[in-house]
This record gives structure tokens, C-alpha cells and sequence, in this order.
């Protein structure tokens, strides 16, 4: 079997793996599934237990005494990992409802009727635009892809043109974990006269991401994923001066300026109150904040650093193996993913499951490898062994006819 190649740490000198003793899972599996759903903070069950227990205790007095302000207050915690001020980021229950709200603040006559997209794109992203957008009178163009990894940024700009209202691009795309130049992107749909919306999902928290020196004018994204921060935690970030121009018509009372004053027309709030709907989801965020509390003391250099060194070892694993590799090869156009297209790769999926090396497997792409802050050098090389194991051995074969376990 190849050895790993040279990582230049070891155990004994990474510096983030002081931050391995926060996630349990980590004692237990190799944990290499990031990308789809980051690893639980040990202190997650007491903030559960906190929320239990003011709704046992506070009853509906729970609500002003810090619940109805958390969409926002939690929202503080996410801004410092994008770039973003205090009262900036609203929390919303889903990306895709984000989007949504984006799309409903907009109109789509006087010339402007095109939303730009690439082919890339988070399904559930492209589903909600293309059943909204087009009701809304918009019509979309999606730009292709020529080797299903990356996007030729020359072809997206020929397509933000004078009739482009709004280009909704992804920053990594999930599939390939190809980084777009989104501030190329910015720049040149500005110049056309355009918005652009970034679907960030999977960019926060593996990489350094800044909405101003990007350029955005809305960026979303969730902690369930490299911010291990569980499901139903999504952010909405949108530039102020355009927001103070938007009224987004997919709403509810928490945006309301008076919510309590229950009047029947709607009078928006400021700043990030204004992209709020209705009750928000208390428990998800309870649990949303202890996993960007760590990213933010690990700090988005280091991770990032890491991230590239682990995932170059993970390319030069596969071509040792001449397994075929969806990522970019260009560390500056990769994110924190590498997905090896090997021999029965959803079955392999299946057997690395069972072996506790937790992967998951995407069509077209492969087993999707994402080792995080908190990865050790050992368990990359753990886990292709374990590739090479179960391909050798034919192991595979007990899982022909299994269905896939959802991650």
C-alpha cells in the first residue's frame, strides 16, 4: 500500500488538534463527512438543556427574555467569519427559503428579467429559482460546465450581461468543491448594473470569506455543515445600502418595524430584522453557536491552511492509486473537499460506512473525503488504506444492493 505522502505536521505539532477533545463523535469514527454535516460540540447538549429548560421554567416569558432577539444575536456570532457587522446576519430555518426571500425582494420588469446561474449550483438552490423566479417573470440561464468540476469564468461573464438583474452563483460548489472568482464575478456584474447573491454553504468556515471584499450584495449559507453547528442554522447576510432599497415580499411578523403591535399592514424593520419571517426555530439555534465559537478561536487562516495541506495529500493518495479525482488541482480554486470517483464507488461508500470511516457519496463525483480543523494526518491515510482494503478484498459486493445511507 502507498504510504501518505509527507503532510509537514504530525500529531505531535498540528496545532489544531488541541480542539479534537471539543467533538465526540471523534472518539469513536473517522469523521471525514464535514462537508454534509460537521461534527457536534461537546457543549451542544447543555445549551439543548438550557433551551428545555427555560420553556420549562420561563414559559412564554422565554420570548423576552432572549428568544425572540436570538435570529439576530445568534446572527453576531456567524458576522465576524464573514466579514459582517453586528445586526447584519438574520438566521433563517434553510438556504433555499433564503433565496427565496432574496428573489421575492426583487422585480424583474424594465429591461432586467435574467437571473444568471451555472450549472454547479446546490440543486435545492436551482429548484427555488427555477419555480419561483420564472412565476415572478424572470427567466434563467445557466452556464455550463465543461468537465463538471469547475465553471470557465470567461463563458459566466459573457452571460451577465444588460438584461441581468441578479447573477446567484454558489462560492464552492458542492460537487467538486471548485472556488469561483466571486470577486471577479462582483465586480463585472456591478459593472453590468446587476446583483449578485452567493450561496456560501460551502465556503464559511473552510475558508476566509469577506462579503465586502468580495463585493456581494447577499451571501447565505448554514452552520450545519464546516461550521458544526447542526441543522436548521442558516444565515442571510445582505449589504445594507441595498437592503434599505428591497422589500422581500416572502415575509413574516418578526420583520415587522411594531411586531407586537399587530397592525395589519406591513411597516419593515432595519438592518437584518428586515429578513426575518415568522416564529424562528429557537431549538436549531440554541444549537448553532458553540461550533462557529471554535472556528473563530481556531482562526479562518490556520483552517485554511490545513485544509489545503490535507486535501493536496488527499489528491496525491488517489493518483497514486490512479483513482480519478473530482477537485481542482489548483489549491487557490479548491475548498475543503476531495471526491475520489474509484471502482463501486457508492458501494465502497456503503463498506467505509460500516468500518465507522464516515464519507458520503455523490453521483458524478465519487466518495467525497472532507477532513476538517480537527483531522489528524493518520486518519487520511486510515481511510484510503481502508479504500484499498475493500476494493482488494472485494468487499464492496455485500453492499450491491443496499440503499445509501443518506448523508
Amino acid at each position: 500500500l502507498a504510504p501518505l505522502p509527507p503532510l509537514h505536521a504530525t500529531p505531535m505539532t498540528d496545532a489544531l488538534l488541541r480542539f479534537r477533545s471539543e467533538f465526540p463523535i471523534l472518539e469513536s469514527t473517522t469523521y471525514l463527512v464535514s462537508n454534509s454535516l460537521g461534527a457536534m460540540p461537546r457543549t451542544v447538549p447543555a445549551r439543548l438543556a438550557e433551551y428545555a429548560e427555560q420553556w420549562a421554567t420561563r414559559g412564554v416569558r422565554a420570548w423576552a427574555q432572549g428568544w425572540w432577539s436570538m435570529p439576530v444575536s445568534v446572527g453576531d456570532e456567524i458576522a465576524p467569519l464573514i466579514g459582517a457587522h453586528p445586526g447584519e446576519v438574520a438566521m433563517v430555518p434553510t438556504v433555499t427559503m433564503a433565496q427565496a426571500q432574496i428573489l421575492s425582494a426583487l422585480d424583474y420588469d424594465g429591461g432586467r428579467d435574467t437571473i444568471v446561474m451555472t450549472e454547479l449550483d446546490f440543486p435545492s438552490v436551482r429548484y427555488v429559482y427555477d419555480q419561483l423566479a420564472t412565476r415572478l417573470g424572470a427567466r434563467i440561464v445557466v452556464v455550463p460546465s465543461d468537465d463538471g468540476v469547475g465553471i470557465d469564468e470567461a463563458r459566466l461573464m459573457a452571460a451577465i450581461d444588460e438584461r441581468t438583474r441578479l447573477v446567484a452563483v454558489s462560492h464552492v460548489m458542492f460537487r467538486s468543491a471548485y472556488v469561483l472568482d466571486v470577486a471577479r464575478v462582483c465586480a463585472h456584474a456591478h459593472r453590468m448594473g446587476a446583483l449578485v447573491s452567493l450561496d456560501a454553504y460551502h465556503s464559511v468556515g473552510v475558508l476566509r470569506v469577506d462579503v465586502r471584499a468580495i463585493g456581494a450584495d447577499f451571501l447565505t449559507g448554514g452552520v450545519l455543515k464546516w461550521l458544526c453547528g447542526g441543522p436548521g442554522g442558516c444565515f442571510l447576510w445582505v449589504r445594507p445600502d441595498v437592503g434599505a432599497t428591497l422589500a422581500p415580499t416572502l415575509t413574516g411578523w418578526q420583520a415587522h418595524r411594531h411586531p407586537f403591535a399587530f397592525e395589519p399592514a406591513m411597516s419593515y424593520a432595519d438592518d437584518a430584522w428586515r429578513w426575518l419571517g415568522g416564529t424562528p426555530a429557537i431549538p436549531a439555534l440554541f444549537a448553532a453557536t458553540a461550533g462557529p465559537q471554535l472556528l473563530r478561536e481556531a482562526g479562518m487562516d490556520a483552517v485554511r491552511a490545513k485544509s489545503l495541506r490535507q486535501t493536496s495529500a488527499l489528491i496525491a493518495l488517489a493518483d497514486a492509486r490512479g483513482f480519478a479525482i473530482t477537485a481542482p488541482r489548483a489549491a487557490d480554486r479548491r475548498g475543503g473537499t476531495v471526491a475520489f470517483d474509484v471502482p463501486h464507488a457508492r458501494e465502497v461508500a456503503q463498506a467505509l460506512l460500516a468500518r465507522d470511516v464516515i464519507v458520503d457519496y455523490r453521483p458524478g463525483a465519487g466518495i467525497r473525503v472532507a477532513p476538517h480543523f480537527y483531522t489528524s494526518d493518520d486518519e487520511l491515510d486510515a481511510a484510503v488504506q481502508a479504500i484499498d482494503e475493500i476494493l482488494a478484498k472485494q468487499q464492496w459486493k455485500k453492499y450491491v444492493h443496499d440503499k445509501p445511507v443518506v448523508t
